[in-house]
């Protein structure tokens, strides 16, 4: 719904936690460079587990680090604005590191939300979420999808493989 700075985010957060006792923050994130069904559901069931869904979106710098040249195709702020499109999402919030390790001390939400290519025990952040007193929660329909498969069959489909 909201597209937001950090510092948006985090007074929005305050009082929303100020006002409202039993608020449940839930955070995901990822890359979303062709948003499709695995991001939908993922983002879906995110949403169940709070009451305030926020989305953190991977710069353009941190997408490139994280997937290589040629990547990001669609632009962050594109990129952030079809993820607020969606009527699960509360906030996003786009941050520039390959983890969102920084933005989990800051925010403490109560639930991190990974998807299904993760375990419990492989998620990057787990001990800082851990550190704080939150969960980490694996949520979503099987990796069936990927911005890279939907690339490979764009390619195929273009040069007639």
């Amino acid at each position: 719904m909201a597209i937001v700075t950090l510092d948006e985010l985090l007074r929005e957060l305050t009082l929303l936690r100020k006002r409202l006792v039993a608020t449940k923050v839930v955070l995901a994130n990822g890359c979303f460079d062709l948003l499709h069904v695995g991001h939908v559901r993922y983002l879906q069931a995110a949403r169940l587990l709070g009451d305030v869904l926020v989305v953190a979106v991977n710069s353009d710098r941190s997408v490139r680090e994280l997937k290589g040249e040629g990547r990001p195709l669609v632009p962050q702020h594109e990129r952030a604005e079809l993820v607020a499109a969606l009527r699960c999402v509360d906030y996003v919030t786009v941050f520039d590191g390959t983890t969102v390790s920084d933005l989990l001390l800051l925010l403490k939400p109560d639930v991190h939300a990974k998807g299904t290519d993760y375990t419990i025990d492989s998620v990057p952040e787990r001990e800082v979420v851990r550190s704080y007193g939150g969960t980490v929660a694996i949520v979503g329909d099987p990796k069936e999808h990927s911005t890279t498969a939907l690339l490979n069959s764009i390619v195929n489909v273009v040069c007639g493989n």
